[in-house]
């Protein structure tokens, strides 16, 4: 009795090895550090860039060791995570231009062997680091709206083609188009056209006598789909703006249907973060020059994919611009007939007009687009008192990202085809959407905390999982003795575990995180509790020591599966339904439920098993 065959006790030894393994890289403290990499994937990052990284640092009088050069970056160690700031203003002073984007870091420390086994530790959240935190609500009506403006004017141009005459078609509630007749027969025949015209929009028939109504509306479906569409698309964008503030490891995800939080680790200046947020890019239509124009009237522009680049240069381009990118409404990846990939692109009203007129004289021709980012970059100038201040100079970076050739008339939608795979026309498509905002975007929220903030909230929830982990400890010796000493081991055993499990899912560490640790920890002994109090029990009832303790494991066990099963409902939903923050606690929650049941349940009977297992016991100590 209480005894475990050899495979069960090999399975926990495996299984605590292993997470000794993969903890073991968060006892490694990161060092502070700056890293540089180049705007342009273009850009050559090598020991020369190093070197002026260095000399900056050396300049400023900034203490610094083991400066490497990494993948397309260059990385520097410093000694204190005061000068990081300090120190990333200095390397951009003196690197002096818009080429290179400098981030703050942390480089970890782990050694190359656990690196090798694919053991890197955990990452520290927000508020366990400093930085800022922005939430943002994306407002999809105006993306409604947008998109039924648009169909005003395509119903108008179908109702014509038709000979269906109307009185008026105008936009009501920005959801809702009304075309308006004077008799029933011409109501009939706009019905008509406009279903097999429009088969996204939902129609119904109002109003009476010599004003006789077709409304038309979107569907939920497609609502929703332009929803998703406009968050999406913001997402998108926001990713690419916030890479210009040179953040290490930035989170932009959605929350809910249409909100978006971005957090940034290391920036302080909120002033700063919000400019880039809320930058601006932009799209530009061009037709390619001939030979014979003239040189004033055009500009000779690379292409921004790399391969291209290399192979073709650019190209040059009439100057005069058909449209920009505020006319883009949407822009999706589809296939043509014979099921090579293309981009369908949607403009509005005025940009449809505007596109035609360009191209129906044109056609045969090649027909650029251009994508143009703005950039800041820090300049030295005088002020009126002769001052030296920085301030941020704006250049506009114009690189071609299709130029295909005009096959026919271009008018509200047309598509780009000439791409060469699935990957490139979702690429474009994105492009071409992320010139600006799909929708407007409003600030909810935001927080900024400082590192030294940072740096108390760890030494603080360290210093609580200590003093709770001691207490539960002492408590567990003085009232259990033997079988304390066994739910200790099992104890340290699932924290070595959590952070196991954390580190391998690459979790983020939050203080609310650490909160769900230390309960963990007075859950995992709770389990415990159960199991001795009815062994207890049934010493009580007089059954001998080693049938008590099978017999306590046996009817504890369902009671504690109960416990931590409904735990691990409430955690689900508050990962389901919560922020950042809630998030992180429940993420923790839930993997220290799972832990500290295998450490209660398996890890505890082991031990007890090789205390007590096979052997004659007079006594318990417990």
């Amino acid at each position: 009795m209480n005894r475990f065959p050899l495979w069960k006790y090999l399975l926990i030894l495996i299984i605590t090895g292993l997470g000794l393994l993969y903890a073991a890289p968060n006892l490694y403290r990161p060092d502070p550090a700056v890293q540089v990499s180049g705007q342009s994937t273009a850009l050559k990052i090598d020991q020369n860039v190093l070197t002026e990284v260095q000399k900056a640092l050396d300049e400023a009088g900034i203490g610094y060791f083991g400066g490497e050069v990494q993948d397309k970056s260059v990385l520097v160690r410093l000694k204190s995570i005061e000068e990081q700031l300090p120190a990333k203003r200095a390397i951009q002073e003196f690197l002096g231009h818009g080429e290179y984007v400098v981030a703050l870091n942390l480089a970890p420390t782990t050694p190359e062997w656990l690196q090798n086994l694919g053991a890197s530790p955990m990452k520290l959240g927000l508020d366990l680091a400093g930085g800022v935190h922005f939430l943002m609500e994306v407002d999809t009506n105006s993306i409604v709206k947008t998109n039924m403006e648009g169909y005003v004017a395509d119903v108008k141009s179908k109702l014509r083609a038709a000979k269906a005459r109307y009185r008026s078609v105008d936009l009501r509630d920005d959801r809702e188009i009304v075309a308006r007749f004077r008799d029933e027969e011409l109501r009939t025949l706009g019905l008509r056209t406009l279903r097999k015209e429009f088969p996204t929009l939902q129609f119904s028939e109002a109003g009476g006598g010599s004003n006789l109504e077709i409304r038309a509306t979107l569907s939920e479906q497609e609502i929703k789909q332009l929803e998703d569409y406009a968050v999406t698309q913001n997402l998108t964008t926001l990713r690419n703006r916030v890479n210009e503030l040179g953040v290490a490891e930035p989170i932009v995800q959605r929350q809910g249907r249409n909100r978006i939080v971005v957090e940034l680790p290391g920036v302080q200046d909120t002033a700063e973060a919000k400019r880039i947020i809320g930058k601006t890019a932009n799209l530009e239509y061009r037709m390619e020059a001939k030979s014979d124009t003239l040189v004033t009237s055009k500009e000779y522009f690379e292409f921004r994919d790399e391969q291209e680049r290399a192979a073709y240069g650019g190209a040059w381009l009439e100057r005069k611009i058909i449209i920009s990118g505020e006319r883009v409404t949407d822009a999706r990846v589809g296939y043509d007939e014979s099921g090579f990939p293309q981009v369908n692109i949607t403009l509005d009203s005025r940009g449809g007009e505007m596109m035609h007129r360009a191209t129906w004289k044109n056609v045969g021709r090649r027909m650029g687009t251009l994508f143009v980012e703005s950039r800041f970059t820090p300049e030295k100038q005088l002020d009126a008192e002769g001052n030296e201040v920085i301030v941020q100079k704006r250049t506009d970076d114009k690189k071609i990202i299709s130029l295909a050739t005009v096959q026919s008339p271009l008018g509200r939608q047309f598509r780009t085809t000439g791409l060469g795979s699935p990957a490139e026309a979702q690429e474009l498509a994105l492009l071409l959407r992320s010139g600006a905002l799909a929708a407007p975007m409003y600030f909810v929220e935001e927080r900024v905390i400082g590192p030294s903030l940072g740096a108390d909230n760890i030494k603080v929830g360290v210093t609580s999982v200590q003093i709770g982990l001691l207490a539960v400890v002492i408590c567990m010796l003085v009232f259990y003795r033997v079988f304390g000493l066994a739910a200790n081991i099992a104890l340290a055993t699932n924290l070595v575990l959590l952070v196991a499990v954390m580190s391998i899912l690459g979790a983020t560490l939050t203080l609310p995180g650490i909160a769900g640790m230390v309960l963990t920890i007075g859950m995992a002994v709770d389990a415990n509790v159960l199991i001795f109090s009815r062994i207890r029990e049934e010493l009580r009832n007089g059954l001998p020591p080693q049938s008590a303790i099978n017999a306590g494991f046996d009817n504890a066990y369902s009671a504690i599966v109960d416990a931590n099963i409904t735990t691990l409902i409430v955690a689900v939903i508050l990962y389901a339904i919560g922020s950042g923050p809630v998030q992180g606690f429940a993420v923790t929650l839930s993997i220290g439920i799972l832990t500290s049941m295998f450490s209660a349940i398996m890890g505890t009977r082991a031990l007890i098993n090789l205390f007590y297992g096979g052997r004659r016991v007079q006594k318990l100590w417990i």
